[in-house]
């Protein structure tokens, strides 16, 4: 059958976007943590296809070598075990990357631990250990990288944040604590560094359906093992990674990536009082 004109000129953009992506990560050394599910481990797929040498990194080294293997280039992929809770395990890990690799060109930031809990349930110490995997071990990271990367003055470090990072909501305190923190802390660095070669892209996804909420830590500390509604019919982590990828190599700063509940990023600008009632009305889980 005959492509109509509009659906020429549309197919012919379709695969100019296409390769203006791949072009972007091919060859280049990239760096992604939490790859061992979700998000990352699609992010690893995908970046593989593209011809990139990666280094994939989460606490979890079998899962990590699954998905090594499971890359269309697995020659081309290297695993550094990495505990965020820890700050010695985030520092050996850059040290080995820096060891295997001259330089690293792009670094997805994307591990992460969130939480099912109320507020005043919530002891201290689980604050600071969320507190410290989603903010402190994601900013020291990016600051050894971001060394290496000032040196060259080119690189790209991608941040994972969260709807979260925008608005607080049941069950979540310490966590939107964190991924707030991330905004003010990246938008900092970003208006210090650009000048310096250094790119800087908040990524905001909204309900993916990762295993992110059976691995959310309840007032215990210990792992919820029970999976949202709404992060079940969630965006697939394979369609997210792949609106990553674009609006990555588009030079956004910041983005959002997800379903209709990203209008919500719309309607907390416009209309607050609005938006604080829809939100009250949302199930907790």
């Amino acid at each position: 059958m005959d492509i109509e004109p509009d659906q020429q000129i549309s197919s012919h953009f379709h695969r100019a976007n296409i390769t203006k992506v791949k072009s972007y990560y091919s060859g280049k050394t990239i760096w992604v943590t939490g790859a061992s599910s979700g998000m990352g481990e699609q992010l690893a797929y995908q970046l593989s296809a593209m011809d990139a040498q990666l280094i994939l990194s989460s606490r979890k080294k079998e899962d990590l070598e699954r998905v090594m293997n499971n890359c269309a280039h697995p020659e081309k992929v290297s695993i550094i075990t990495l505990d965020q809770a820890e700050e010695n395990s985030v520092r050996n890990a850059a040290s080995e990357a820096f060891e295997k690799n001259a330089h690293i060109d792009i670094l997805f930031n994307n591990g992460g631990i969130s939480q099912r809990s109320n507020a005043m349930e919530t002891s201290m110490d689980i604050t600071r250990k969320i507190m410290e995997v989603d903010f402190f071990a994601n900013v020291l990271l990016s600051k050894l990288v971001a060394e290496k990367m000032l040196l060259r003055k080119s690189g790209h470090i991608v941040v994972t944040s969260s709807l979260a990072g925008k608005w607080g909501f049941y069950l979540r305190s310490s966590y939107a604590a964190a991924k707030h923190a991330l905004h003010g802390y990246y938008d900092s660095l970003r208006m210090e560094t650009e000048k310096d070669g250094l790119q800087i892209t908040l990524v905001v996804p909204g309900l993916i359906a990762t295993e992110i909420s059976r691995n959310a830590l309840d007032k215990n500390g210990k792992q919820t093992n029970e999976m949202d509604p709404n992060q079940a019919n969630g965006l697939s982590a394979e369609e997210t990674a792949r609106r990553i990828l674009k609006g990555v190599a588009a030079g956004k700063t910041e983005f959002g990536v997800g379903g209709s509940e990203m209008l919500g990023l719309k309607v907390k600008r416009f209309f607050p009082k609005m938006f604080e009632r829809i939100l009250r009305k949302r199930a907790a889980r």
